[in-house]
Formats: structure tokens, C-alpha cells, sequence
């Protein structure tokens, strides 16, 4: 299903018949010039604000004892026994979304597409890099955390039927914070390798600023690599009666152990990783999977990234990384990273996503934001290859170039920051018109200055169910976002289309980052 309006861009055409262009690319030409109009339009978002807000966001999700500098001063303290009951420290990190549990696997996610954002844009972030390590180090030491009991790795923390029964700001938790750990015994082998990628890629990020701090990053990452691929199996089995339906492994635990190998071989340049690379990363091109959809897909997951499938990532990554040196293998992770992108594009004759009327793309499970925001990173971060070593992609007929792969993300980010059809800003507080009643504990309910006595957890009902405005703006949350109509309903109950994760927001970061910084007279 193609866009019906979106922004073209005039691609080059491979075949010519008596001197005329194809019909096809006839066809985008023509589109090309009836839309010039929106494609100026577009260009009036300031890029650098809405990075300083999805940076800040981080802020009002973090659990622990909030740091002097905290600027979203509206949340206080949290979850300050996490852990307690064990003895073990697990105080910190983040809350996923609108609740008040930690889910250890879509936050590694986080952190990871966080450090790739800061290794790979941070040079185009300005002031704001300091902010992004802030956010990336508040993962990182609560992952550290989670990784320090030798042959254990905590998983999660906060039982989320518990959770999901109370109304409650994070502040007043008395739901139970019960730890949940995987083993040797009880294996969850794509949360610790998600574990392990996140640690990896974010030495990189603190390689320059704090060198003690990386190595330290690095090492545990290696460790926690050796337990997730000894001790095999996927944590829905292990702890599944937690971590499902919430955060289900759906695709497997084989691409969590690659993506980890894959970031630990860019870290360090060790053969080990590379010929781990090689002997288990042909597989998840062509193997069956499940998508977060619930639906089996036969012909392999290489267009699929998120907090669960990670396949695309990796053979970007990997093509990315290895080109440079000349190694010849990387023809299979090259041969998977142009048919991602082929996936992608409206014009691309095996395009396999859907996209509104307006023009935003659509891929089914969850928020559909997840989505838009992690693919367009592959696709900025991708044109910068193909820019660099002078390539373009082809799907089909259709000639892709690095400009186009730019230009597609750009609108893809444009729609999110208010150009569309409803001309309204999907993340909080950019732009004039917002979400208001987003789904989120502790921004619909009074914030401890105002209301310092204890809201329980049936308490909190009625601000729930209010049609007022939420009290506190979570500032640079961008939510799940508007049907495949185009059409939003701003209500907390919506939790699929209202309520904002950080797995939305990590991987914009770095789209941001680089759209700020961009002359778009120039190259990628």
C-alpha cells in the first residue's frame, strides 16, 4: 500500500525505451513536481529543539535517586529498594513506558540505540552530547547492576500484574518490586545479550570521555556474552509467566546473541566475534520467525528491528563496519542490508510495510512509532555508508541513492514533529498542538510538590479517567501515535496510540542528531 501523499524525490531511472523515461519513473517524476509545495513546507522544523526534547524525556522515566542536575523536577525519588529484599542493589534505570516496572530486555534495547546514536551522531549533537551520555549512563549503571551477581542476570524488577492493577505515581509504589533473574538453569539468552550489546556499543559512547569507565563496560560485556551463548534458552520459558504478554521474546534468542557478537567485534576488533559472525548470522536471514504481530513469517526476519528482532540492525551494522577492511564475507550482510531497505521504500517493488494517507509508516505490533523511528535510523545511518563508498541500492528497477534514503526518514521524522494531516506534534510539548492525555502514571497524576500526601493505588482511578489535561508535561515523549487513518484520539485508555516508550524516543535521538546538523544543500 502506497502513500497517498507523500514527499518524492526524482530517482534514477535504469531503463530507457526510444529515448523515454520508463512509465514508473514517469509516474514519481510527476509526483516529484505535484508535491513540491509540501516538500518546502516540510522544512520549517527546528530538528534541534526536538533533539533536546527527546533527550529530556529520559529524565521523567528514570527510577532511583534522581541526581542533583535532574531537570524534569516534577519526579522525585522512586524504587529506592529495588532489590533490597535480596540484597543485591538494582535501584535505577528506567521505566519502559507509562507503568512502573523495569523490563530489562526492551531497556537494554534503549541503551543500546542510545550509544549508537552518541558513537555514530554524537560529533552532530553539540551541547546536547553531554545530555545523552547523562541518559545513556543511567542504563548503563543500573545494567551493571543487573549483571553483578556472578552466574545471574535480573531480567526485570516489579511484578507487572502488580503493577498493571494500580493507578500509581512511581513515587508512592506499594506494588510488589519482586526481582526476576535468569541462570545457568533457567537461561534467558536474549536478555542478556540484548544485556550484552547495550554494554558493548556504550563503551564505544565513553571511550573518549572516560576510558576506565568503557573498559569496565567492555569487560562485563564480554562476560555477559560467554553466559547468554553457554547457557542457551529463551527467558519465555524460564520466567515467561512475568515477562509475558509484556515483553515475549517472539523471534528468538539467535539474533540478541549475533547483535551482541556483532557490537563486541566492533568494540574490540577480537577474530573470535568475527567468526562467530559467521557461523550463525546466515541463518537469520532465511529462518522462520514470529514478529511481535503474532504473525510467522517464512521468508526470514532481514527486515525487522526492534527491541525483539534485531536481523536488520545487525546487517547494517555489519556491512557498515566490515567494508572498509575488504572482507569479502560481508557480501551476505550486504546482500540483506539493500533488501531491508527495499522493504522500505513506497516505490520499491517488494515493499512489504503499509503507510496512511499521510504518509507514515506502518508495520504491525504495538506502538507503531517503535516502528517508524528505529527504521529510519537504519536508513539515515545507511545512506551515510552508501554516501561514503559512492553506492547506491537497487530494488528492481528502481535506483535508490543515499539522498533518498535521507529525504525519506526526514518525513518520516517530519510527520511525527506535526506535518500531517491532523498538523499535529507526536511528541509532547514540540509544537503548539500535543498529545494531552497521554497514557502515563506519572504524568496524569499530581506531582509530589502539589499533592505531597499519597495518592494509593486505587487512588489514582479518578485521575486516570479524567478529560482534563495531564498535570505534568513528560517533555519530549513521542507516543505510539495516530491509526493507519491518520486519525488520533488523545485518551489515556488508548495505551496503543497514547502512550510514549523509550525504545521510541532512543533511536530518534541519533535521526535528530543528524537532521539538526544537516546543510540539506550537501551530501549525507
Amino acid at each position: 500500500m502506497k502513500p497517498k501523499s507523500t514527499i518524492w524525490v526524482l530517482l534514477v531511472p535504469i531503463k530507457e525505451e526510444m529515448g523515454s523515461l520508463t512509465l514508473r519513473t514517469m509516474l514519481i517524476l510527476g509526483m516529484a513536481i505535484a508535491m513540491a509545495a509540501q516538500t518546502v513546507a516540510s522544512l520549517s522544523h527546528n530538528y534541534g529543539d526536538a533533539l533536546s526534547k527527546s533527550i529530556l524525556f529520559f529524565e521523567g522515566q528514570r527510577s532511583g535517586k534522581l541526581p542533583p542536575n535532574q531537570r524534569m523536577t516534577w519526579r522525585k525519588d522512586s524504587g529506592l529498594r529495588d532489590g533490597y529484599e535480596i540484597g543485591v542493589d538494582l535501584t535505577g534505570g528506567y521505566y519502559d513506558a507509562g507503568d512502573n516496572v523495569k523490563f530489562n530486555f526492551p531497556m537494554a534495547f534503549t541503551t543500546t540505540m542510545l550509544a549508537w546514536s552518541v558513537v555514530e551522531f554524537g560529533g552532530m549533537m553539540g551541547s546536547e552530547k553531554q545530555h545523552a551520555l547523562e541518559a545513556l549512563r543511567w542504563g548503563t549503571d543500573y545494567l551493571m547492576k543487573a549483571t553483578s551477581v556472578p552466574g545471574f542476570v535480573f531480567a526485570q524488577v516489579g511484578d507487572p500484574y502488580s503493577d498493571h492493577n494500580c493507578w500509581e505515581r512511581p513515587e508512592d509504589m506499594d506494588t510488589l518490586r519482586t526481582p526476576y533473574a535468569v541462570s545457568k538453569d533457567f537461561p534467558g539468552s536474549e536478555v542478556s545479550g540484548e544485556i550484552a550489546a547495550a554494554l558493548a556499543a556504550s563503551s564505544m559512547a565513553f571511550r573518549s570521555v572516560d576510558r576506565l569507565y568503557s573498559a569496565k563496560l567492555l569487560t562485563r560485556a564480554s562476560t555477559v556474552f560467554r553466559f547468554a551463548d553457554t547457557y542457551r534458552g529463551s527467558y519465555n520459558a524460564s520466567i515467561g509467566q512475568w515477562v509475558c504478554p509484556f515483553y515475549c521474546d517472539f523471534s528468538g534468542y539467535e539474533d540478541e546473541l549475533v547483535w551482541a557478537a556483532a557490537w563486541l567485534f566492533k568494540a574490540t576488533k577480537g577474530a573470535s566475534y568475527w567468526s562467530y559472525l559467521k557461523s550463525n548470522a546466515g541463518n537469520l536471514n532465511k529462518m522462520m520467525f514470529h514478529g511481535i504481530d503474532g504473525v510467522t513469517y517464512s521468508e526470514g526476519a532481514f527486515g525487522e528491528f526492534g527491541w525483539d528482532t534485531k536481523t536488520a540492525g545487525i546487517n547494517i551494522l555489519v556491512t557498515e563496519l566490515l567494508v572498509p577492511y575488504n572482507i569479502t564475507d560481508v557480501t551476505t550482510f550486504n546482500l540483506y542490508a539493500d533488501k531491508f531497505i527495499c522493504t522500505v521504500l513506497p516505490e520499491s517493488p517488494t515493499v512489504s510495510v503499509e503507510y496512511s494517507p499521510g504518509g507514515l509508516l506502518f508495520k504491525s505490533g504495538g506502538s507503531n512509532t517503535q516502528h517508524v523511528t528505529a527504521l529510519s535510523f537504519l536508513l539515515v545511518s545507511y545512506a551515510r555508508h552508501l554516501q561514503r563508498y559512492k553506492r547506491v541500492v537497487h530494488c528492481g528497477d528502481v535506483v535508490v541513492t543515499s539522498s533518498r534514503l535521507v529525504n525519506f526518514a526526514r518525513g518520516q521524522v517530519d510527520y511525527i514533529l506535526g506535518s500531517n494531516p491532523l498538523k499535529m506534534s507526536y511528541m509532547v510539548g514540540y509544537g503548539t498542538k500535543f498529545p494531552q492525555k497521554i497514557h502515563h502514571r506519572a504524568s496524569s497524576l499530581p506531582s509530589m510538590a502539589s499533592h505531597p500526601d499519597r495518592i494509593d493505588c486505587q487512588g489514582g482511578t479518578q485521575y486516570f479517567m479524567s478529560q482534563n489535561p495531564n498535570p505534568n508535561q513528560l517533555t519530549g515523549a513521542v507516543v505510539g501515535g495516530p491509526d493507519i487513518n491518520d486519525a488520533y484520539d488523545d485518551s489515556r485508555a488508548d495505551f496503543v496510540h497514547s502512550e510514549p516508550t523509550t525504545y521510541i524516543n532512543a533511536p530518534l535521538v541519533g535521526v535528530l542528531a543528524y537532521l539538526s546538523s544537516r546543510n540539506y544543500s550537501s551530501s549525507p
